[in-house]
Formats: structure tokens, C-alpha cells, sequence
């Protein structure tokens, strides 16, 4: 069973998901974009340790608690390493009063009707059961949409809902993430398709979940998952918006909130003092969390 404080605070919290959640293919964008270079690293052991230190460095900054952040997406490795002597889950919920998450896919599939499934992961069992050790509530797992395609969408679909019963059968709660690319053409058409499926699976799922999703073009669109009793919360992605134009749209579809990645570190640099780090960082949580609440 999940537990309880983490899903009442998942439930009521007022605030936003934080995902700190990138894997080996998008680090060396995030630390670029952080103010580390390639030259910085000469090997994928140093790169995630540079990685842990910004996310540590984000996670212990006094504007990140779950006053506002009311949960945070894990990378495995982070998961597996510790702050301050600490396991970061752990850290996370008792010293920051942040609900901790895990990114469980292993990367998509190439594109087939329109979309990009989740690869195979034959060693997902293993993997929540170590997340249960590690005091984890819950999972996240991403497929991308990138047309409205009658076939691609309900595959997509049904892959989410089939690991997010995995997922709950071993006392988790999955955010199904089913991401629809911002830039297509027919993004209406694949979001009513989505909707369509996502509503469809919800009717037979054996327990609550959570789902991830794009913002959507048409204002409010979403209001049937977000009332969904299936359904604990709906949160967004920036997928490629600036954080301003992620917040206006956010704040135009109430009961979404936001769990940004790319767009809650925007700004923030290896070069900057702890005072100027925590100052950037505590307008980019004040500017999501007010779009969140909105």
C-alpha cells in the first residue's frame, strides 16, 4: 500500500511536482545548460556525479520544500546515491517534506504509427521492489505521441496502463506519461484521441493513478481527468515551452499542476553563489507554484 501521509499530500497539497529524472541521454544537455561542459567530464561515472551535485544542490536550497514542491521525479542513480550521508528518498521526505518518485522506463522505441513506445523492461520487478526499500511512493513512465494516429494512441495507451498495474501491484503509484510533442500539427485531434483512451482505461484499472501530461491546446480540455475519481492528480509538462509560457498556459487549466524539468532549473548555474543559486531558484518555485494553484 502506498503510503498514507505521501498520497494525503498528493491528494491536498498545494504545490508541484519537481522532475529531476534525467537519464544518461539528456545529462549532458542538463549540465550544459547548468554551466558544465562536455570538458568538465571525461567519463559517464563524473558526469553523474556533477549531476547529483546540482540536484543535491537544488534539493538542500531552502526554497525547495514541500510547502511548495510537493513531490520530486528521481533518476534510478539518484535514488541509489545519498545527500548529506542520507538516502535521497529519504532526504527528500523527512528533512524537505518532498514526496519522492522514480523514473522507471528505460527509453522508447523507435516511431511506429505516430508514436514511440516504452522499451521492454524485463527488469522492472526488481526494480520496485528495491524502490519500496528505498521509501518511494510512486513511479514514472514516458511514451511520446507525435500524431494523431487511430492505431499509435490506444498502443501507447494500453503499454501505460498495462506497467502502471505492474506498478500498483507492488504498492506503488505509477504517473502515466503519455506525451504529446507541442510542435505537431493535429496536437487537437491526438489530445481527444488520448483523452478518449485514457478515459476508456481508467474504467477498468484496479486502483488510483496519476497521469503526466502535455498542456493542452484547448484550455480546460483535460477537466474529465483531472474530475476522474480514478484519477489523484494530473500534472503537466513543460515539453518544451519556456517556464513563462508553461506557466500562462498552466495557469489557464485549473487542477493541473505543473512537474517541470527543464523549465525549474532555467537559470540556474554551477558558477553562481549558494545566495544567487537559491534567489533564481526560489522565483522559479514561487512563478510554478502560483501557476500551479491557479
Amino acid at each position: 500500500m502506498p503510503n498514507a501521509k505521501m498520497l494525503e499530500q498528493m491528494k491536498k497539497g498545494q504545490g508541484f511536482i519537481a522532475a529531476l529524472d534525467q537519464s544518461g541521454g539528456s545529462t549532458p544537455k542538463a549540465l550544459k545548460l547548468y554551466g558544465v561542459e562536455e570538458s568538465a567530464y571525461s567519463n559517464e561515472t563524473e558526469m553523474f556525479d556533477l549531476i547529483h551535485a546540482m540536484r543535491s544542490r537544488i534539493i538542500k536550497s531552502p526554497a525547495f520544500t514541500g510547502d511548495k514542491v510537493i513531490g520530486a521525479i528521481l533518476f534510478e542513480q539518484t535514488m541509489d546515491r545519498e545527500i548529506d550521508g542520507i538516502p535521497t528518498a529519504t532526504f527528500l521526505w523527512e528533512k524537505r517534506g518532498v514526496v519522492p518518485f522514480l523514473k522507471i522506463d528505460k527509453g522508447l522505441e523507435a516511431e511506429k504509427d505516430g508514436c514511440q513506445m516504452m522499451k521492454p523492461m524485463p527488469e522492472l520487478d526488481a526494480l520496485l521492489a528495491k524502490a519500496v526499500k528505498a521509501g518511494i511512493f510512486g513511479t514514472k513512465e514516458r511514451s511520446v505521441i507525435s500524431a494523431a494516429d487511430p492505431q499509435g494512441i490506444p498502443a501507447v495507451v494500453a503499454q501505460q496502463f498495462e506497467i502502471g498495474e505492474q506498478v500498483l501491484a507492488a504498492g506503488l503509484v505509477p504517473i502515466l506519461e503519455p506525451e504529446v510533442t507541442i510542435s505537431i500539427s493535429d496536437k487537437i485531434d491526438a489530445e481527444k484521441m488520448l483523452q478518449d483512451a485514457l478515459l476508456a482505461g481508467l474504467e477498468t484499472v484496479s486502483a488510483p493513478v496519476m497521469l503526466k501530461l502535455s498542456l493542452p491546446t484547448i484550455d480546460n480540455f483535460y477537466a474529465p481527468l483531472v474530475n476522474h475519481p480514478k484519477v489523484i492528480k494530473v500534472v503537466a509538462l513543460s515539453g518544451g515551452h519556456s517556464r513563462d509560457e508553461a506557466n500562462k498556459i498552466l495557469a489557464r487549466n485549473p487542477g493541473i499542476i505543473a512537474s517541470f524539468s527543464r523549465a525549474l532549473s532555467e537559470g540556474l548555474s554551477a558558477q553562481q553563489t549558494d545566495a544567487e543559486f537559491d534567489a533564481v531558484l526560489a522565483g522559479a518555485v514561487d512563478s510554478i507554484y502560483k501557476a500551479s494553484i491557479a
